[in-house]
């Protein structure tokens, strides 16, 4: 018996469009299981599997079926790609080149766990990071080491930076995503990437600015403010930038705090310094992951209080979007500080969105979520937290926010 296994629309689509998978061609009833599985750039291994049983005629469609164990359970259409776990514990789904696609491997199984008979069916699907037509731009202007990503259809664009967080180096995959929504979206590397510092243990906003009015200047790039987004050190770096920084109309944190973390921060004649660190609080999981949730000093008490960026300096409108059970820090608490601190200024007070059992890295839709791994100004790994369903979920509804967030404030449409 040969089974057919469809996604549908065919062919290619981008990692951040939902699919609809379905098995054709089975016995009635038949028990399958589903496996998925995925080599990232360096090799390493992502899989998952549910497993169901096909209807009276023998089809199978995600959209209806309920998965009755595995990776999940329950009617997920795209938990085959948001359950994938690394085969190796401790890595994080990374893409590194934007310009190729994710290939997934699907495959129906006969029969359940533990151990599934024959394959009965097998395809490829395709997902990739760049829509037909979204043009990617290096750019090398002064010291400026970026990407920017330009939409297909003529411009001007709204224009966003887009940070990452303390890995350093320059992920664009983001970017070429948000490319694809209308933006011109430069994703921006601040430290470890060509001849920029190979640490952070000073970072001059400087270079920021510098980054910031590449984009403004761009005549792809429309109006007189651009977005900023940025996740974990990127968030509290956006924050800064908001603050000392012209020209920044709108800018997203995603888990990010609100006092400079892990290096000294410079802009002119100002310094904030790092925000302390007390290393005794570190607690060991049960499976002796670091959780690091408690670490960091409180930015409101004593000379730590000189680490909280003036986010009452910002002319710009800010969006926070907060994972509830992200153990990297205090993620709900900085946001809050932060909206008490602008509207203690007089300031439009910030919308903050919280996810509930959503761990620190909120990605694009269906990445599948990072329970731990290596946090490099730890030097160990570390839990991060969350539940993969409800982190699932938080990244479709965060993504959508942001796109709303952007085109309301930077392209003036609701």
């Amino acid at each position: 018996m040969a089974a057919t296994v469809t996604v549908e629309p065919a062919g290619r689509c981008c990692w951040d469009e939902p699919v609809r998978m379905a098995v054709r061609g089975l016995a009635p009833q038949l028990p399958v299981t589903l496996r998925a599985s995925l080599r990232d750039e360096k090799g390493a291994l992502f899989r998952a599997h549910a497993r169901y049983r096909a209807d009276q005629s023998g089809e199978l469609d995600l959209t209806r079926a309920p998965a009755l164990g595995g990776s999940f359970v329950g009617i997920e259409p795209m938990g085959l790609i948001w359950a994938l776990e690394p085969e190796k514990p401790l890595l994080r789904l990374v893409k590194r080149d934007v310009q190729t696609p994710f290939a997934v491997e699907l495959e129906v199984l006969e029969g359940h766990e533990p151990e599934p008979r024959r394959v009965l069916g097998r395809t490829v699907h395709e997902r990739a990071f760049m829509r037909p037509g979204v043009r990617r731009e290096p750019v090398r202007a002064g010291r400026v080491r970026a990407t920017l990503f330009l939409p297909p259809e003529p411009g001007p664009f709204p224009g966003i930076v887009d940070l990452f967080g303390a890995g350093g180096g320059l992920l664009e995959y983001r970017a070429s995503l948000l490319a694809g929504k209308g933006f011109a979206v430069m994703a921006l590397a601040y430290y470890n990437y060509d001849n920029l510092p190979k640490g952070m243990g000073i970072l001059n906003l400087e270079y920021f600015e510098e980054a910031v009015n590449y984009l403004l200047n761009h005549p792809e790039v429309k109006g007189q403010g651009v977005g900023l987004l940025g996740i974990s050190k990127g968030g509290d770096l956006c924050l800064s930038m908001a603050s000392f920084l012209k020209g920044i109309t709108a800018a997203a944190i995603i888990n990010g705090s609100v006092a400079n973390v892990g290096g000294v921060l410079r802009y002119k004649d100002e310094t904030l310094p790092p925000l302390g660190v007390d290393h005794s609080k570190v607690k060991v999981t049960k499976d002796g992951l670091k959780d690091i949730v408690d670490v960091l000093n409180n930015p409101l008490e004593g000379p730590d209080q000189e680490s909280f960026i003036p986010v009452e300096r910002a002319e710009c409108t800010f969006l926070f979007l907060v994972g509830l059970d992200d153990h990297n820090w205090k993620s709900e608490f900085y946001a809050n500080e932060a909206s008490k601190r602008l509207q203690a200024h007089g300031k439009e007070k910030p919308q903050i969105i919280c996810y509930p059992d959503t761990g620190h890295y909120i990605e694009p839709p269906y990445f599948p979520m990072c329970r731990a791994s290596m946090h490099t100004l730890v030097g160990s790994p570390v839990f991060w937290g969350g539940e993969p369903r409800a982190h699932a979920m938080a990244q479709v509804d965060a993504w959508k926010q942001l796109q709303t967030f952007f085109h309301k404030h930077l392209d003036g449409k609701e």
